[in-house]
């Protein structure tokens, strides 16, 4: 059995789905129980099977699924310790895990240049108007990351939506504080309103599933 490639090991073929995979595993198991060597090597070939789609999840060659996004938190709570023996814990890191994002470098940069191209344009014109369709091509991006993460149209409108809102509130009542204590701010409310949004809005869509 270790003479073949990984997915030859499970029985399944380089196309199969993430789901196919999982239950070959399974089966694999279920058949091979009483078999230590042989268990080994189906972990063997599933964690290579993993790790190879993540690399190329990396280079944007393939979409994975979110379940295998953080292989690494699944074998942390294989270990013995005090967290994993506390509910609640497990009950908190399971809602981050689902909620978080660890978004690539690539990502990362492409989302960033654009938030930083606007508000760049927001910071060096001095024409307010425009600030309205700077701040909507934002709300747009926004929402456009987070689509494309997992396809959930209502669920991207909520988050980019409540951000912006949240952001919007945040930045007044930052700046009202700024202007109270005597701090000297060369933007104006809507300007520095703005820039928050942008930065809040960039730190959502990549960093929230």
């Amino acid at each position: 059995m270790t003479e073949l490639n990984p997915y030859e090991q499970l029985g399944v073929t380089e196309n199969a789905s993430f789901e196919e995979i999982q239950n070959a595993k399974q089966n694999l198991k279920e058949k091979y129980h009483n078999d230590p060597p042989i268990m080994e090597s189906i972990e063997i070939a599933y964690d290579a099977i993993i790790m190879q789609r993540l690399k190329l999840r990396q280079e944007g060659k393939i979409k994975v699924p979110e379940q295998i996004r953080f292989p690494e938190k699944t074998t942390e709570i294989k270990k013995p310790s005090l967290i994993s023996n506390n509910p609640n814990s497990q009950k908190v890191s399971l809602w981050l895990g689902n909620l978080l994002d660890q978004p690539s470098r690539q990502e990362i940069s492409l989302s960033g240049i654009v938030f930083f191209l606007l508000i760049a344009i927001s910071i060096f014109n001095n024409n307010y108007e425009i600030l309205p369709l700077l701040l909507t091509v934002g709300v747009g991006t926004s929402f456009y990351i987070l689509y494309r993460k997992q396809k959930r149209f209502w669920r991207s409108v909520a988050i980019t939506f409540i951000t912006f809102i949240i952001s919007v509130c945040i930045a007044n009542i930052l700046f009202n504080l700024s202007i109270s204590t005597g701090l000297n701010i060369s933007l104006g409310s809507e300007q520095f309103a703005t820039l928050f949004t942008f930065c809040f809005l960039w730190l959502v869509c990549n960093f929230v599933k």
